[in-house]
């Protein structure tokens, strides 16, 4: 029985077991770890720290393996075939591989036994620990991981600083226009770059504790936690201990087929030095293992290099890299407004695509990389925008999933020959699209052109619509995400599907969005109530029904404003938007605003926004109705309705139309008899005017009316998906929605007419609920460890007489 050592226990070590496994292998594997618990998945790490479980991020164990884990291999006998551990105990081999990783590389500078490291589980644990008693932070380094250890520095409440040795963020993997313009995206959100700059002591104080960081220039960085996040560097001591050949500056040496020095002895993943490469990304480590996993089985798998194209969002920036950073020609698009850099690099005769770079918006990513060293597809400039492409037909040979080395000819087979349906079954057959996810909006497409019809699974953790969903809960009662997706799907769930459950469960459950589970299941600004601006300060805006306020509220949100130095502008949505408050601003000035009878506007939310109102008969010589009656009404009746997205309305007193109802989901126009109703309506993108869905209503029968049809939305649309875009995908469209709310062709009316008084009978202020409840305002904090201090990095310049965001400069 052929007897397999496995040296570390990390992601590529799981990969090899698994892949020897799933051939067939009858021998006996034994895996050593040196941490206390099994692989699992370091490209998520970060999420650790904002609530995922070690159990999520965990591989499930591999069986017919034997692990030990808790125990370090110290050393290799080759002669004796055996590995020493820790312990004292040896295991004999007959083939050992390495997989041993890498460790982060700390710099050999005054204080830097004070530093932290991230690489595992452990090191976030102790880097969370000590967030506690700081409140600023320094990583060291502007690459994949730094910018990855800042976030969750940022996460932590730390007012974060990045300090990075070359010129410009992340310069393995973009170019200096792109570094300039993920900068400013960074710096807007109140991190600190430091470029050209390095490390000369960390500093601390009489008590041992970390005072700061020093750079060369004597620059000193306020600092109570410092992260080392530099680089890496091979784990190769136990080759050099048993005089394996290892690289000049490490690695331990490997041929094509992940062999060493030893024939006997393999090594994989960012231990090995292939080709002259030490590689760090998950994909060529993953390549390596399957490669090794063939040879141990008799096979002549090779391992010719690997593609490091990365696709990522980092502080919620996307960035993208692929192929060369270099050609003799290139074609560049800069959009500083919107914070969006792309270009690509050509051959000489402008034929053929060697690579590109993408900053900002990554859209172009999943059909242009499979193209690299590939004839052009199109001119250059169409392929630099978002869309351009979908219809090209990509050779079989082009790489689709660079993390598992998976072509496009590839997932074409399997999807013929095994009758894959879905992206899920893609990944399962051959395991494209189950690492970083960036290639799955392309095995959607490669399904689509193999002409198997996707169906409405929300996302891979659901196998139903938004819609069924909704009935699911609805049903069964479920009140909880965790009792959803245990019962009715598979896995942790994503920012997909999250936010939409939760939509789901306020829609029928009414409750409050940051109650217990909720809160973790809303987006950024459902997190705090308000909408987020570009330098992370928020807006307020209160409801006012109608537009109509009294003199005294007006007053009232001229001191909030004032008091709390504020921007203030009347919206389009005759609404008063007041600009630049802090975090941990947000329950004061809501506490002002609520004591004077204001509410929230769920300017932040899935929710109605606005009903509009021109003022009508009161006032107007052309006004037939009472626009402003109505419009307050409305507005009252269906305030915090959450939906798939967000609501807008209008009523116009008049034929005049002065309220714009006609670009609105639902607009009411008054008539001599009563109401028209007019639905599907909305600017944005794609402008689009609403359809007439009935006229002369009285208002009884347009509230009833309308009650409906909001509901009908809710329950059967799409994640996202306007009224517009509903009306216009719904079998028999308009007249189809009619038949329902109008006619009852379903028998629906009396349960959503039962929905609609359910939600009018529960409705309660978020921000008054808020205020009112402890343990919601713990969250409305710029620092967690100095609740009272503001965030220093937010500044503001005047214009106008009033602030606005500090231009970068």
């Amino acid at each position: 029985m052929t007897r397999i050592v496995v040296a570390g226990y990390g992601p590529t070590a799981h990969r090899f077991v698994e892949t020897l496994l799933e051939r067939g292998f009858g021998g006996r594997i034994t895996v050593i770890g040196e941490e206390p618990r099994p692989a699992y998945d370091r490209v998520a790490l970060t999420s650790y720290l904002s609530g995922t479980g070690v159990e999520e991020l965990s591989y499930p164990a591999p069986a017919g393996a034997v692990t030990r884990l808790g125990v370090r291999v110290t050393g290799i006998d080759r002669a004796g075939r055996t590995v020493t551990l820790a312990d004292g105990s040896a295991e004999p081999y007959d083939v050992l591989v390495l997989a041993t990783g890498s460790a982060p590389f700390v710099p050999p500078v005054p204080g830097a036994e004070h530093a932290f490291v991230y690489r595992t589980i452990d090191d976030l644990d102790a880097i969370r620990t000590a967030a506690k008693d700081a409140t600023e932070g320094v990583v060291v380094g502007g690459g994949l991981l730094g910018l990855e250890a800042a976030d969750a520095l940022r996460g932590l409440g730390l007012r974060t600083h990045i300090v990075e040795m070359g010129p410009w963020l992340m310069p393995r993997q973009v170019d200096e226009g792109g570094g300039a313009v993920l900068r400013r995206h960074i710096e807007a959100l109140g991190l600190s770059v430091h470029t050209g700059a390095g490390v000369q002591e960390i500093v601390t104080g009489e008590a041992g504790g970390v005072t700061g960081l020093r750079e060369p220039d004597g620059t000193l960085i306020d600092a109570q936690l410092v992260v080392f996040s530099a680089g890496i560097r091979p784990r190769d001591e136990l080759a050099r201990g048993c005089g394996l050949e290892v690289g000049e500056r490490g690695g331990v040496v490997v041929d094509a087929g992940m062999r060493t020095s030893d024939p006997a002895i393999y090594a994989i993943g960012e231990c090995a030095l292939a080709g002259g490469l030490v590689y760090g990304l998950a994909g060529p480590c993953f390549t390596m293992a399957e490669v090794a996993a063939d040879r141990v089985l008799g096979g002549a798998a090779t391992f010719d290099g690997a593609d490091l194209s990365t696709r990522l969002k980092l502080l919620g920036v996307e960035v993208a890299q692929f192929g060369a950073m270099e050609g003799a020609l290139d074609v560049t698009y800069t959009d500083p407004v919107g914070g969006v850099y792309k270009r690509l690099f050509i051959s000489d005769d402008a034929r053929t695509l060697l690579g590109g770079i993408c900053v900002g918006d990554a859209s172009p990513y999943g059909t242009l990389r499979p193209f690299v060293g590939k004839p052009l597809p199109a001119p250059p400039s169409d392929l630099l925008f978002s869309g351009a492409g979908a219809d090209l037909e990509l050779p079989g040979d082009a790489q689709v999933c660079s993390c598992n080395n998976v072509s496009a000819g590839r997932i074409r087979t399997a999807i013929a020959d095994e009758g894959l349906t879905d992206v899920a079954g893609v990944k399962t057959c051959t395991r494209a699209g189950s690492a970083c996810g960036s290639c799955v909006p392309m095995l959607r497409r490669l399904l689509e052109t193999s002409g198997v019809e996707l169906g409405t699974a929300l996302c891979e953790h659901f196998a139903h619509s938004r819609a069924e969903l909704f009935d699911i809960v609805r049903v069964r009662g479920i009140g909880t995400f965790s009792e959803l997706i245990a019962a009715h799907g598979r896995g942790r769930g994503c920012d997909v599907c999250k936010p939409a459950v939760a939509s789901i469960l306020a829609s029928l459950h009414n409750g409050h969005v940051l109650d217990g589970e909720r809160a973790a299941l809303q987006d950024t600004n459902d997190h705090f109530l308000a909408n987020i601006q570009k330098n992370g300060t928020y807006s307020v805006v209160p409801r006012v029904p109608g537009g109509e306020i009294t003199p005294d509220r007006l007053i009232v949100l001229g001191e909030v404003a004032r008091d709390f130095g504020l921007y203030t502008k009347i919206t389009g949505g005759q609404r008063i938007d007041l600009l630049g408050a802090r975090v941990e601003q947000l329950p004061e000035i809501w506490r002002r605003l609520v004591e004077a009878g204001f509410e929230s506007g769920h300017a932040y939310g899935k929710a109605l926004r606005t009903v509009k109102s021109c003022v009508g008969s009161t006032w107007c010589r052309y006004g037939v109705q009472d626009s402003v009656g109505l419009a307050i009404a409305l507005e009252l009746r269906y305030r915090g309705l959450r939906a798939p997205h967000k609501l807008k309305s209008a009523v116009s007193g008049c034929a005049r139309e002065c309220a714009e109802a006609r670009s609105k989901d639902f607009g009411i126009i008054a008539t001599e008899q009563g109401w028209n109703l007019y639905v599907g309506g909305n600017g944005g993108f794609r402008p689009r005017h609403a359809d007439l869905f009935a006229a002369d209503l009285t208002t009884g029968e347009l509230v009833t009316t309308i009650d409906r049809f909001l509901m009908y939305y809710i329950r059967t649309a799409d994640r996202l998906q306007r009224t517009a875009a509903w009306i216009e995908s719904i079998e028999g469209g308009l007249e189809h929605v009619r038949q329902v709310i109008v006619h009852d062709s379903l028998g629906l009316c009396a349960e959503l007419d039962e929905r609609m008084r359910q939600h009018v009978a529960g409705y309660e202020d978020e921000w008054r609920a808020t205020i009112e409840d402890p343990e919601k305002l713990s969250r409305f904090v710029s620092f967690v460890n100095a609740p009272g201090v503001p965030d220093p990095s937010i500044v503001f310049e005047r214009e106008r007489d009033q602030i606005k965001p500090a231009v970068v400069r």
